[in-house]
């Protein structure tokens, strides 16, 4: 899986028409909870990496000036059509690699990696970039599986991983040395219920500081 450019994975890849059915109502109602609870205000900028199908798309508002990227063209030309179809002129999805985006520093509000930081070869380049392109005070919003610190649950999850893997994600990812490894600062840590296998991180980009504001 190293060579596998992110998000091109052979679930993403092959199976973009039967995605939005498989996973689309399993994942949509978690990402609107999130989402609403953001508060997007409005004039917003927010990017969406490894934004697949658009599942997320109809819970942001339309307030808000939303851009979706992805490796994957079949899953983005489901993304556009959703757009078209539903008029969307808030929403826009771009071909591009989650580990090298090609916006400028401080760009967004908001960066968002929904169910995507096992599924790029290099997590921590990736929110290296996330970083990068988040503002000063921007919010960097993860939603993901992590693997369980419990020892009997964390072995079976791992023991899967060379399955998981061959389908396109991981399941050795730890949550706390993820986060010691990219720096993110978290600001809030949830579950959407005590059964949910998944983390919801709202980590916040450190705003620069009045010396460095001075020196620029």
């Amino acid at each position: 899986m190293a060579d596998i450019e992110a998000h091109e994975s052979k679930l993403y890849a092959e199976f973009a028409p039967l995605y939005d059915k498989v996973f689309g109502k399993i994942f949509y109602n978690r990402l609107e909870y999130v989402i609403d609870n953001l508060g997007i205000p409005p004039g917003a900028k927010v990017l969406e990496v490894g934004a697949g199908t658009g599942t997320s798309f109809p819970a942001y508002p339309l307030h808000c000036e939303i851009t979706g990227v992805d490796l994957a063209p079949d899953m983005l030309a489901r993304a556009r059509q959703k757009i078209q179809e539903n008029g969307w002129t808030h929403l826009k999805v771009i071909e591009m690699n989650a580990l090298d985006l090609k916006f400028p520093d401080d760009t967004f509000d908001y960066v968002m990696a929904f169910h995507v930081v096992t599924v790029v070869p290099d997590p921590v380049r990736m929110i290296a970039e996330a970083k990068r392109v988040c503002k000063p005070g921007g919010r960097i919003v993860i939603v993901n599986h992590f693997t369980s610190e419990v020892p009997l649950l964390g072995s079976l999850t791992r023991s899967l991983d060379p399955i998981t893997r061959w389908l396109g994600w991981r399941t050795d990812l730890r949550l706390k040395p993820f986060l010691q490894t990219t720096g993110l600062r978290v600001e809030m840590s949830y579950k959407l219920s005590k059964a949910s296998l998944y983390d919801v991180l709202i980590c916040r980009k450190e705003p620069r500081s009045l010396s460095t504001t001075r020196e620029l």
